[in-house]
């Protein structure tokens, strides 16, 4: 692979991209200096980029979603920072350890590479507030729609969240967009918005944009820009 590496392969990735254990706010780092802030798109992983699947414990489970890597090839064309936030709650339930989640991370980095694309940074979450697993159970503030993923990809990657997007397929991710300040893109090919589990909290505004797969969402955010 030529050119710069996805932020996720730069150190290790338990340091990098998860919310430190026992902490119930992710760790914080000094953020980059420059004068210049990045625009970026967060998105979520299963049911936007890749295949729902439920709980993913099996790699052979994990498929891009089609067209998924030539829009984020886009995102890469027209300047913006590619990051996927994630709650893998799984690793708390115990369904499956916390390396798995690294080894997703890597075989999807792969998968969009074959397609051209490239992902700015991978942040995921492995706790959950009331599972079983002791090392993982915790209220934490990177769990979305907490906003700790986000806050710690922007300090980190010198990201502009007024400049931002946040496209996921649940209302946790639309929650997300709006406690962060961004602007927020519900997309169909996940959970749809009135599925048991994914009902709309009655304080979470409209998204900004509605769109029927990753490919239109890419669509709506360039046209929105050029605006």
């Amino acid at each position: 692979m030529t050119g710069k590496k996805s932020f996720w392969r730069q150190s290790s990735i338990a340091k990098t991209t998860v919310c430190e254990r026992k902490n119930t706010r992710c760790s914080k780092h000094t953020a980059l200096s420059g004068p210049i802030m990045n625009k970026a798109v967060f998105l979520d992983r299963d049911g936007t980029v890749t295949e729902e699947v439920g709980y993913l414990s099996d790699l052979t489970m994990l498929r891009l979603l089609p067209d998924a890597g030539a829009a984020i090839k886009k995102l890469n064309q027209a300047g913006f920072k590619v990051i996927i936030v994630t709650n893998q709650s799984g690793v708390a339930r115990g369904l499956f350890p916390e390396s798995l989640v690294h080894e997703a991370h890597a075989r999807l980095a792969q998968m969009l590479e074959k397609e051209g694309a490239r992902l700015d940074g991978v942040y995921y979450c492995p706790h959950h507030p009331k599972a079983g697993n002791l090392h993982y159970t915790m209220a934490c503030d990177c769990r979305k729609p907490g906003t700790g993923l986000v806050d710690r990809a922007v300090k980190e990657l010198d990201i502009d969240p007024i400049l931002s997007f946040m496209v996921g397929d649940k209302w946790s991710d639309v929650e997300l967009g709006q406690r962060a300040g961004m602007k927020s893109v519900l997309v169909r090919t996940g959970f749809a918005p009135d599925d048991s589990g994914n009902m709309r909290p009655e304080h979470v505004k409209d998204p900004d944009f509605t769109a029927r797969d990753l490919s239109e969402t890419v669509e709506l955010i360039l046209k929105d820009v050029h605006r």
